[in-house]
């Protein structure tokens, strides 16, 4: 799997840097084009989801144990969890963004019903870990329902409302939209409000903010340690980072304004990390400085996280279902809503019982990422060698831009 894994990673990277060369100053449009901050905001709050709020504080310790785990040693421990998170694999997200947007209309590579199969099997699936990850999260966070390990009633009725609501919100793309900017606000808040908390009326100083901030530094000067694989551990990650791209892309690259694919490259790999890299620091010093995050700051988390989850979903489940023509146009908003929490409840239940891996997902993608490479060079080379913009019928109409938004 590292193997396979790491073919994956360079066939990326050397396809972006194609990306770039050649049509590197094109503008890039999709069928739905949105202002560039409402672009930014559908962005980040569907490519992440409930691990950005709750893994990082169970995780500083293992980066920083590495008499454990040595092959942390080169690099402090936030700018390694950064690296799990920022920069660099956000460049998974552009260079699917692009080829959805710019390039299958003219490859059709998705339409072979197999492809589109296997397709929908990874959106469906990696919408049910995202539930997953939730669930197994909950007793650490929320130990007042329980004894902080096991599962519980209520955490399985938490998850099973935020899958509801999340299918409820895929009914109308405008739901989508403003979920998504919503969902950015709120953690924006979270971000301040638990700064605020430390710095302001804690005892902790800004110089030691700062110094977190810095610390993410760390990550830049050692890039070249997270292109590849560090352990296992990063290989959980960069599967589950794959899994997510191909989705990902696909739903985004509707969203596209305009901006040129260089532009577009600079914007997913800068905009989100601003965020990641802020949040990270305050968390980084409630860890160091061993302040409690019981009560009010737990509380708050796990409600940001539930609306990463639900907002993750609901562009998830637009996506596969308008895929699988299973929209509430075609089976009526109860069958819609019932098939879905249905589904994705029950797969829910497959991955806590390990019935499923992401890394499985991950491996799939890659899978698809190589399949269409070798369709492209195989029969429709000609045609993406001759593109020079965005397809035709993607006019951007700046009037309804502003009206969408």
């Amino acid at each position: 799997m590292t193997a396979w894994l790491s073919a994956g990673i360079l066939f990326t990277l050397l396809s972006v840097a194609y990306i770039v060369f050649k049509w590197g100053n094109m503008k890039v449009v999709g069928v739905t084009p949105v202002k560039t901050f409402t672009f930014i905001a559908i962005l980040f709050t569907s490519g992440l989801d409930v691990g950005l709020i709750m893994f990082p504080l169970t995780e500083f310790a293992g980066y920083a144990d590495i008499s454990a785990s040595p092959e942390y040693a080169f690099t402090n421990p936030l700018a390694i969890e950064f690296g799990f998170w920022g920069f660099f694999i956000w460049a998974f997200y552009f260079l699917t963004c692009f080829y959805f947007c710019v390039v299958e209309p003219k490859v059709k590579f998705f339409e072979i019903p197999v492809v589109k199969f296997i397709n929908n099997v990874v959106i469906i699936g990696t919408c049910a870990f995202t539930a997953f990850l939730l669930l197994s999260n909950l007793p650490w966070y929320l130990p007042m329902l329980g004894d902080g390990e096991s599962l519980v009633p209520e955490f399985y009725l938490i998850v099973f409302a935020s899958i509801a609501f999340a299918v409820y919100s895929s009914t109308n793309i405008k739901y989508v939209r403003i979920l998504s900017i919503t969902t950015t606000w709120v953690f924006i808040t979270l971000i301040v409000g638990m700064w605020a908390s430390a710095f302001i009326f804690g005892e902790g100083e800004l110089t030691q903010y700062m110094t977190n901030m810095g610390l993410i530094g760390g990550y830049f000067a050692n890039l070249h340690h997270f292109v590849l694989p560090i352990n296992e551990y990063h290989e959980f990650y960069l599967f589950w980072w794959f899994a997510w791209s191909i989705m990902i892309g696909q739903f985004t690259s509707r969203f596209v304004g305009g901006l040129r694919t260089y532009q577009v490259l600079l914007a997913m790999l800068v905009f989100p990390s601003i965020p990641i890299g802020a949040w990270f620091a305050v968390l980084y010093h409630y860890h160091s400085a061993g302040i409690p995050t019981d009560g009010l700051v737990n509380m708050a988390m796990v409600f940001v996280g539930v609306v990463f989850v639900i907002n993750s979903l609901d562009s998830l489940i637009r996506l596969y279902t308008d895929n699988l023509n299973v929209t509430v146009a075609r089976l009526g908003k109860a069958n819609y809503i019932a098939l879905n929490v249905l589904a994705l409840s029950l797969l829910t239940l497959l991955f806590k019982l390990n019935f499923l891996q992401i890394q499985w997902v991950g491996a799939l993608v890659i899978a698809l990422f190589f399949g269409c490479f070798a369709f492209i060079m195989s029969k429709r080379f000609s045609s993406v060698t001759t593109i020079t913009t965005s397809p035709k019928e993607n006019k951007v109409d700046f009037t309804k831009i502003e009206n969408v938004n």
